[in-house]
């Protein structure tokens, strides 16, 4: 028998302990790049250590998804978030509580990989605790205020990071710590009903997605560390690749497998994963390029660098809304279509606007870039999520959480690549015209870009010289001109393949049979 959705108070109750409990995750995807210099320098890590430090939790947040999301609909979603809140926070207190000396290093790597275990166990029980506690006309409105919120809270990481840094890096992890105990007090008093399928789990399929997903995210994350002709990072990506193709076809021939593959049949689950590939190339990469381009272009300090993204997070929350509220009315294509649209402008204007140097000419331009993002991101994933069965929302969670992992991850690479190498052509260019001989110029550009741009500008802005800030804020220009082509793309992907029109109900329910189920109680 379905669970019916929560009534009244009790789901917007049931919705905020969701978003407190995700939170975190959002907020440590970018909150730990502001304070990698102070890490460092107190801990004295290695360049590769400290490189890991960030690594390493998106790297097990993206490769155990699918994980979690099976983990959630066979185990209890609330039980599973609450597991998940508790391992994340516990992990985040071992962080702030690192050692100095030699065993700093491996300290802070393995429970950062821990949060990402926490994280990705709990976020998509969390979404699908939301998914059941909202009628389908109702899940547009309430899913835009959980990702707009938890969304923007990506944006607010730099800026939070920033004046926690100035009193010390650990709290930056300790912050996590009230925001866990939120999440569960609210947990315990909205007590969410949720419904379960107990069923065997499949090591097999786990073993196989998990390392298909880590080698090649590994790759794409080493990249500009080893660059492009090391052969290891061909290597890593091609077996990660395989081991994906080989799941696949294991999946297929499995009677309890971890993922049902036969979901992408579903026309608008497929295009959706599409579409939300696509953005997602962008989407997470925004805030990492442009929090660079602010410290190093504009010489702001990290913490105005965060403020730098709240204009973009202004325009996300405002969008998303209206967005969610679209898709309740008439279906996802049209908020999807625009949402494309409107970021691809906003990141042409953006792109056109930021070798001024001045942030108040760019500020309309990041504002659109977010609303256009706002716009389809939330219906996307939604829509996605609808079109599973009731007893399958965890999966699908875990599908569309390990696409948007993976394509951030190759994002990152890709216009991390594209900036290095453009960013080092004009800096030889630059330095030819100050009088160095050739060689001498290129050894000194591919020394400079790779220095400034692995720091995130975080050394003095004054020891930055013009002409390096005049060639970053040109080689950021050509990353953003990638982007609009990006969003121009995902728009394109939208337009032919979704179909207009509200989703019928009895698709949001599943057209299979519902297997005999367990239910979490209110107790």
């Amino acid at each position: 028998m379905a669970a019916a959705p929560a009534g009244g108070s009790s789901r917007y109750l049931v919705l905020a302990a969701m978003i407190f409990a995700v939170a975190m995750t959002f907020i440590d995807q970018t909150i730990v790049s502001i304070a990698v210099p102070n890490i460092q320098y107190e801990l004295k890590l290695t360049s590769t250590g400290v490189q890991w430090a960030v690594n390493a939790y998106l790297l097990t947040l993206a490769a155990f998804f699918a994980f979690g999301g099976r983990l959630a609909d066979t185990v209890g979603h609330r039980r599973m978030v609450v597991i998940g809140v508790v391992v994340f926070a516990g992990a985040s207190a071992c962080c702030g509580l690192t050692p100095t000396g030699s065993l700093a290093e491996a300290w802070l790597i393995t429970f950062r990989a821990v949060q990402g275990f926490g994280g990705a166990i709990m976020f998509p029980a969390a979404l699908a605790i939301v998914v059941q506690s909202f009628a389908l006309r109702e899940r547009g409105r309430a899913l835009a205020l959980f990702f707009g919120i938890a969304g923007g809270l990506t944006a607010i990481g730099p800026v939070l990071g920033g004046y926690l840094t100035e009193w010390t890096w650990r709290a930056i992890f300790w912050v996590n710590l009230p925001v866990a105990a939120v999440a569960l007090v609210l947990v315990a008093i909205s007590k969410p009903v949720t419904e379960s399928r107990p069923a065997p789990m499949d090591y097999r399929g786990l073993a196989l997605i998990a390392s298909g997903v880590a080698l090649s995210v590994f790759g794409f994350q080493q990249s500009q560390v080893w660059g492009w002709s090391n052969p290891a990072i061909g290597l890593c990506i091609a077996a990660g690749v395989a081991l994906l193709v080989v799941f696949v076809f294991v999946e297929k021939r499995t009677a309890s497998p971890l993922i049902k593959v036969d979901i992408f049949r579903i026309r608008a689950f497929s295009v959706q994963n599409l579409v939300l590939g696509i953005s997602m190339l962008v989407f997470v990469p925004v805030f990492f390029f442009s929090s660079e381009y602010a410290q190093i272009a504009l010489g702001d300090s990290s913490s105005e660098a965060g403020v730098f993204l709240l204009y973009f997070f202004i325009g996300f929350v405002i969008a998303s809304q209206i967005g969610g509220r679209m898709l309740d009315r008439g279906g996802a294509k049209r908020p999807v279509v625009l949402g494309c649209v409107l970021a691809a402008i906003g990141f042409h204007l953006w792109a056109g606007d930021v070798t001024s140097l001045s942030f108040s000419e760019q500020q309309w331009d990041v504002v659109l870039a977010g609303a256009g993002m706002g716009f389809m991101l939330s219906p996307a994933s939604t829509d996605a999520v609808n079109r599973a069965s009731r007893l399958s929302y965890g999966e699908a969670t875990g599908i569309t959480q390990t696409v948007r992992n993976y394509a951030a991850s190759l994002g990152l690479a890709v216009l991390g690549t594209v900036l290095v190498t453009d960013l080092r052509t004009r800096l030889t260019d630059s330095l030819v015209a100050q009088g160095l001989p050739q060689d001498q110029a290129e050894a000194t550009a591919a020394h400079l870009s790779q220095v400034q741009t692995q720091s995130g500008g975080s050394g003095s802005a004054a020891a930055v010289p013009q002409f390096f800030r005049e060639d970053f804020a040109h080689a950021t220009q050509t990353v953003f001109h990638w982007m609009a082509a990006i969003m121009a793309v995902a728009a394109l992907v939208a337009i032919v393949g979704l179909r207009r029109g509200v989703q019928a109900e009895v698709a949001a329910e599943g057209q299979e049979q519902p297997l005999p189920s367990g239910r979490e109680g209110a107790a």
